[in-house]
């Protein structure tokens, strides 16, 4: 089983490594493209999104101090693992995120404010479907690694690559109707740190879920059901799940319902086969709290 685990975490490093690298560099081309298509075109709302894909390096850096954190075993300070190290680099990455977006409405206000326009050419146009096409390529390949390894701080940074591909779509459109309208940039500046703001919220509100303690879902509990009654097939009348979510590392309480006549030796037996299934088919240390029929 420690085999097991740590193959699991060896293949989600390997992963990560990928990605960031990946990300890293893909980011710091469309940086330099985008800034300089900005640059000559005097669009804020470019820049904005060059400096958008500049923190996906910094995020992309995050994730894999993030994962290196959190492959390391247990040790006597933290004898649960460093499993939540990356999903603090979720947290991180989010609240980076608000800070981009904060800066650029603040930029964009400006503009509006002075009626400051912009003149968007072939090269700002090649540059915004450049990176349409690259930021989408990206953020599936980060959903694909995120379902592989579970790691939140890779799925967040899926979704950093996904905004910003959602803000140079944004741009495009912006970009056609720019003729007929001074103030589309800074307009286009605004929604574009909108949409960072709402990638912060989701990469916040599932990150800050985790920390604060999820309930197991159904598909978790119907296996545990599963795996139990084979053991033993009577009624249990399972109930009272609680799941601790530590990384690599998973503990779960839950509580079964056992004859008042059965001896304690048998008992013990039964939780103690329990407990080896899970761990070995879900990688989760189980505790289980024996009631007995006279309670109901």
């Amino acid at each position: 089983m420690d085999k097991l685990k740590t193959d699991s975490k060896e293949k989600t490093y390997r992963l990560a490594i990928t990605e960031g690298w990946i990300s890293g560099v893909g980011n710091i081309i469309l940086f330099g493209l985008k800034i300089w298509a900005g640059l000559v075109s005097g669009s804020i709302a470019l820049i904005a999104d060059a400096w958008h894909s500049l923190t996906d390096t910094l995020t992309s850096l995050i994730v894999l101090i993030g994962i290196k954190i959190a492959v390391k075993p247990a040790d006597k300070e933290h004898p649960y693992g460093h499993g939540r190290a990356e999903v603090i680099a979720s947290l991180i990455i989010g609240i980076l995120l608000i800070l981009v977006a904060i800066h650029f409405v603040t930029e964009s206000v400006e503009k509006l404010k002075y009626r400051e326009d912009a003149n968007f050419g072939i090269i700002a146009i090649s540059v915004v479907i450049l990176s349409i096409i690259v930021k989408e390529g990206m953020a599936q390949f980060a959903f694909w690694i995120a379902r592989k390894t579970k790691a939140e701080s890779i799925r967040a940074d899926g979704w950093h690559h996904r905004s910003d591909a959602i803000s140079s779509v944004i741009i495009l459109l912006g970009i056609f109707v720019e003729k007929f309208a001074w103030w589309i940039d800074g307009a286009m500046g605004i929604l574009v740190s909108f949409v960072i703001f709402y990638s912060a919220w989701l990469i916040l509100k599932n990150t800050i879920s985790i920390l604060l303690g999820q309930k197991p879902d159904n598909e978790m509990i119907n296996e545990i059901k599963t795996l139990v009654e084979k053991i033993y097939p009577g009624k249990l009348r399972l109930h009272h799940f609680h799941i601790h979510n530590y990384g690599f590392h998973n503990e779960m309480t839950f509580h079964i319902v056992l004859p008042a006549n059965m001896r304690l030796h048998e008992a013990r037996k039964i939780t103690q086969k329990m407990f080896e299934e899970i761990k070995s088919q879900m990688n989760i240390l189980a505790t289980i709290h024996i009631d007995t029929e006279s309670k109901y």
